[in-house]
């Protein structure tokens, strides 16, 4: 696997594009080589939603794969990785992935993700869900995917949209032994809210 493990991280099209970027600027700091792909309905999302340009974005990766490439690398189980995630996860792609028929190199490479028993986090943001969605990711979890919303945590005191966002995305590093910086855990003695300290100095 070289020098680095490999991550492969997607962003499909779900409202929600910043939990992917973030989850890009986390893995700068670590020790992970990391491969991105983006979808098309992602590009839109992304546009709508930061001021972030692409470019910019796909820098953040070690490598940026085009999703219409389904002859990647990642399309392939030889291609060893630590496994997949997909942030945002919109339900085309999570619908895509539980049916095995992948229509581009973002889901290929999260159908081969499973298929080589290895950790695929889908970061499903839909609401309310109906029966179909849950039957879907009834059906992923059986496969062995890992169903992650990203579901914000008020025992970490967020005062901010981006607490929430680096609580959300740290959580989901967990799941493949990888270290944010300052996640906020249950049980451990609570920071001093920045707010305060800003009034105290002042």
């Amino acid at each position: 696997m070289g020098e680095m493990p490999r991550l492969v991280i997607g962003i499909s099209g779900a409202s929600g594009a910043i939990y992917g970027v973030r989850l890009l600027e986390m893995l700068c700091d670590l020790p992970v080589e990391t491969h991105l792909v983006i979808s098309k309905a992602a590009e839109i999302a992304l546009a709508h939603e930061t001021s972030r340009k692409l470019a910019e974005i796909q820098g953040l990766a070690h490598r940026c794969h085009p999703v219409t490439d389904v002859a990647a690398p990642l399309a392939s189980g030889s291609f060893r990785t630590l496994g997949m995630i997909v942030a945002p996860c919109s339900i085309r792609s999570m619908s895509e992935i539980a049916a095995g028929t992948t229509s581009t190199l973002l889901t290929r490479a999260a159908d081969v993700t499973l298929k080589e028993r290895r950790r695929l986090v889908l970061m499903v943001r839909e609401t309310p869900l109906h029966l179909g969605h849950l039957r879907t990711m009834t059906a992923l979890a059986e496969m062995g995917a890992i169903i992650a919303p990203p579901v914000p945590a008020f025992y970490a005191q967020p005062e901010t949209l981006e607490d929430m966002v680096d609580h959300s995305v740290g959580r989901v590093l967990d799941l493949f032994g990888l270290e944010a910086p300052k996640l906020r855990r249950w049980g451990e003695a609570p920071q001093p809210l920045r707010r305060l300290r800003s009034k105290e100095s002042a």
